[in-house]
């Protein structure tokens, strides 16, 4: 018995893709994952840049940053998390954080970070 559905998702860039799940009942999750779409950039402006790609998905969904319950950063370098961690600060409204996770991974040439998030939907979502 599957009472979870699973949205498919047509149009998504090379590297970065996100997934719907509804519950029965109403709401759901929203899944998805970014990359920088300019790997020439630093670390840093990687990292802006992903979040950027995290702000597309949740405006074309009606969605804001508030709704994020989890997010799981992987970076090629685990002692560069001070500028990340500054990118973040910028980024995530004051008191909205979600769990996160920051772990060092190899990963393919010019990648230097990619970000999972885990968004809540509404009960009334109807994306």
């Amino acid at each position: 018995m599957n009472d979870i559905t699973r949205v498919a998702i047509d149009e998504m860039p090379t590297k970065s893709k996100n997934a719907i799940y509804h519950f029965p009942g109403g709401g759901g999750l929203l899944w998805c994952v970014a990359t920088s779409e300019d790997l020439s950039l630093d670390l840093p402006q990687q990292a802006e840049n992903a979040l950027g790609v995290i702000d597309r998905y949740l405006k074309s969904y009606g969605l804001d940053r508030t709704r994020i319950v989890r997010a799981e950063v992987i970076v090629t370098d685990h002692g560069r998390k001070p500028e990340f961690d500054a990118v973040w600060a910028k980024w995530m409204p004051e008191g909205k954080g979600p769990v996160r996770s920051f772990v060092q991974s190899v990963m393919p040439d010019g990648d230097q970070v990619e970000i999972i998030m885990t968004v809540a939907l509404p009960a009334d979502f109807k994306g």
